[in-house]
């Protein structure tokens, strides 16, 4: 039942792995410590910038997991299949985020399997 703490103090760690690029990116192009990032978003290479998105999206996913993964932990779930969706869901963002970062949609998401039937 440990594996869903380790899996959600996983998955948040993979948050911050696609910042790591837009920080190298920031640093490269001159960032100014309290200039607006926003305004610095136009001027990263297309890479930092499809990593932004990444570390955002990151975001939204990882509300939705740890809650489903702590209510599992808490409540005693001693599952095969539970542990093994825990541990899926950690490889499977780390994934997409390598993916969405070299901009490889196919891998990204299943709508092109939709489109081509």
């Amino acid at each position: 039942m440990i594996i869903f703490l380790y899996s959600i103090a996983a998955a948040a760690v993979l948050i911050y792995v696609p910042f790591l690029l837009v920080a190298y990116a920031r640093v490269r192009i001159g960032y100014e410590m309290f200039s607006t990032p926003g305004a610095m978003f136009d001027k990263l290479p297309p890479y930092a910038q499809q990593a932004t998105w990444a570390h955002q999206n990151t975001f939204e996913a990882f509300m939705v997991f740890a809650a489903a993964a702590l209510m599992a932990y808490v409540t005693g779930v001693n599952s095969t299949k539970a542990q093994v969706a825990a541990i899926a869901f950690v490889v499977a963002r780390l994934l997409y985020s390598i993916f969405y970062i070299l901009n490889i949609p196919f891998c990204v998401s299943v709508a092109p399997l939709k489109e081509a039937r």
